[in-house]
């Protein structure tokens, strides 16, 4: 993208200013992301969303907004200055909407950066799981009354996993004779755990989990945290819509408790982190014990599981797909996330014993 177009799209949303100078942010699968800055010195995110993969852009901006000013006002408490470093902060255009679309097609929205923050690919340390539990649970608990039928499904069945592995089976069919012999191990562990894998879907569908709003892509990297390690933000609000507490809790775990990045190619170093699971659990439980039933939080550490399978399958349904959904960088870079995932799993099931203990 060049510095050219960048100012035209940044005009839409502020006329005043003159973009100076911008920075690809590398972070994320799905969209484009730059980090701008203006003439006063001022720094946003100016963001691509790829229509290509959300195919209803405006509801899925609608859904950022909405929950942003819900947590907002929740947090009137704070001050500006402080608000603005909890809380995604979306500019509008010109025109006063919250996305410009580009004559090429592209929708493209603003927020405010937020300054001396740090995030993680990877924990360093118990007290940064603690503090993510801790965000993501207040994440939750502050969401915990709004009404989640005013959000629209962004991705229909994003963690449906009857779905998913119809998505499975499907490209199964039309892969290729020499990406279905590399994954072969891979695909048997997948009807290995079928049965396993749909006990939350059975869960939801039953009623007996509650459905709520939920952020539904809660790595650790979509958490910002102070200079001191103190949980600041949560980000890349794109997937929010309705869903359960499963879902969050257990993604955040198969990043966090990942010894690993999730592309690294050797397993030897992949294994699942159970200190990094308990500071965790013990953050996020401090937030939303009280507005979970007792079969919700039971069923925790199979939410963790279920969210580590659903990522191994689906980057192995892209890598049999020939790479239709995810960036990837080299020819097998999909069936190696997948594998990195499977071995996560291997290693959460070897432990899986000591988080039943609710």
């Amino acid at each position: 993208m060049s510095l050219k177009k960048l100012k035209s799209i940044y005009t839409q949303f502020d006329k005043t200013n003159e973009l100076i100078s911008y920075k690809v942010l590398s972070s994320g699968h799905i969209n484009d992301t730059y980090l701008i800055e203006n003439n006063k010195n001022t720094k946003y995110v100016l963001q691509q969303i790829n229509h290509g993969v959300f195919k209803d852009v405006p509801g899925l901006i609608s859904n950022k907004v909405k929950i942003s000013k819900h947590l907002q006002n929740k947090l009137n408490h704070l001050s500006e200055k402080e608000l603005k470093r909890k809380v995604l902060c979306f500019v509008p255009t010109i025109k006063q909407k919250y996305y410009h679309l580009d004559a090429h097609g592209n929708y493209w929205n603003m927020m405010i950066y937020i300054n001396d923050c740090i995030t993680y690919e990877t924990v360093p340390s118990e007290q940064v799981a603690y503090e993510g539990g801790k965000l993501i649970g207040e994440f939750l608990n502050l969401t915990g009354d709004f009404d989640a039928n005013k959000l629209i499904e962004v991705i229909p069945k994003f963690h449906d996993m009857s779905y998913r592995f119809s998505q499975f089976q499907d490209s199964l069919k039309i892969a290729s004779k020499e990406r279905l012999e590399k994954a072969e191990r891979y695909i048997n562990l997948v009807w290995n755990l079928k049965d396993e894998m749909h006990i939350i879907q059975n869960l939801k569908e039953s009623g007996a989990i509650k459905i709520r709003v939920t952020h539904n892509d809660t790595k650790i990297s979509n958490v910002l945290f102070d200079t001191n390690n103190k949980g600041l933000c949560v980000i890349d609000t794109d997937t929010i819509m309705p869903g359960v507490v499963h879902y969050d809790f257990g993604d955040s775990i198969r990043t966090i408790c990942n010894t690993a990045a999730e592309d690294e190619k050797d397993l030897n170093k992949v294994t699942f982190n159970m200190n990094y699971y308990k500071a965790y659990e013990k953050g996020f439980l401090e937030k939303v014990n009280l507005e979970l039933s007792p079969v919700a939080i039971k069923y925790l550490p199979l939410g963790a599981k279920t969210m580590i399978f659903i990522m191994a399958l689906r980057f192995l349904t892209d890598f049999l797909n020939d790479d239709i959904y995810y960036k990837t960088t080299y020819p097998d870079h999909n069936l190696d996330r997948s594998k990195n995932q499977f071995k996560l799993i291997e290693s959460f099931t070897e432990q899986y014993p000591e988080m039943e203990t609710k």
